[in-house]
């Protein structure tokens, strides 16, 4: 009991005692810069004064831009230049060196004939219609389109056995109207000489169709097969597409042991 009546009493003279009772205590308090009750309680940290108070708002302003994730971390910010860079990589794709894409290629129009006899008689009769294909030789019969004709037109024929046929076009502007005739004697010759590229079949396939002939500006009208020439007439056409050159390829590379003879003609048609 003596100890609640003093304490009452204690609590009745503080009410009694007034701000003006502690002007030490209450100037300090109010008329100090009210960014010291920022500061951090931790006594083992350094004060900031109130001069460097400033650049702690400067950060705190800065920070109040950014909206805090769930993590409670502030989401980052774009590198700067990064859009340039996005720029640069798609200026990169685009380069000059880089393979442009063929117009595309209507397939060709062939047949075949059992005027084998006739075929072979008539043209032994022409210049330079009858040619020996050498065992493991490609012959290719570079042919440029003309103005004053619409298609190109092919027939040919062997003696016993069959041959390799493709035909390809190039692209390359024409230098020359005169047809001509180019011997190798293997695929990777040719690729050399006509600085070709691998393609995904074997070199020298004709079994599954040999893709070696493709440069930068060569399209596949008709891929390299055997063709039981030996048996029938093997004829075709194909309309221009274009200005270029057709490449009409005899395959024998197959063959390690067998020469071929060849009966052949090209010509144009309106």
């Amino acid at each position: 009991m003596e100890k609640l009546e003093a304490t009452s009493e204690l609590q009745s003279r503080l009410s009694s005692l007034s701000v003006s009772s502690f002007s030490g205590i209450a100037s300090k308090n109010c008329n100090s810069n009210p960014l010291d009750r920022l500061q951090s309680t931790d006594l083992s940290r350094t004060v900031a004064y109130p001069d460097n108070q400033t650049k702690m708002d400067d950060n705190s302003n800065t920070k109040g831009l950014q909206q805090p994730t769930e993590d409670g971390e502030a989401p980052s910010e774009p590198a700067a230049g990064s859009d340039t860079q996005e720029s640069n990589t798609n200026e990169k794709s685009s380069l000059p060196g880089e393979k442009k894409a063929l117009p595309p290629l209507a397939p060709a129009t062939t047949w075949t004939s059992l005027s084998l006899k006739e075929l072979k008689a008539k043209l032994r009769q022409e210049k330079d219609s009858v040619v020996t294909v050498y065992r493991g030789d490609i012959m290719t019969v570079h042919v440029p389109t003309v103005p004053d004709a619409k298609r190109v037109c092919w027939e040919f024929a062997t003696d016993g056995y069959d041959i390799g046929f493709g035909v390809y076009f190039d692209w390359s502007p024409v230098t020359s109207r005169a047809i001509t005739v180019h011997i190798s004697e293997s695929s990777d010759d040719e690729d050399e000489d006509d600085e070709l590229e691998a393609g995904p079949v074997v070199p020298g396939d004709v079994e599954k169709g040999s893709k070696t002939v493709a440069n930068s500006n060569l399209g596949e009208i008709l891929p390299v097969y055997r063709q039981d020439s030996h048996l029938a007439v093997q004829g075709g056409s194909h309309d221009f597409p274009g200005e270029g050159t057709y490449h009409l390829k005899f395959d024998n590379s197959y063959s390690l042991w067998r020469n071929k003879t060849l009966y052949y003609r090209v010509y144009y048609s309106a």
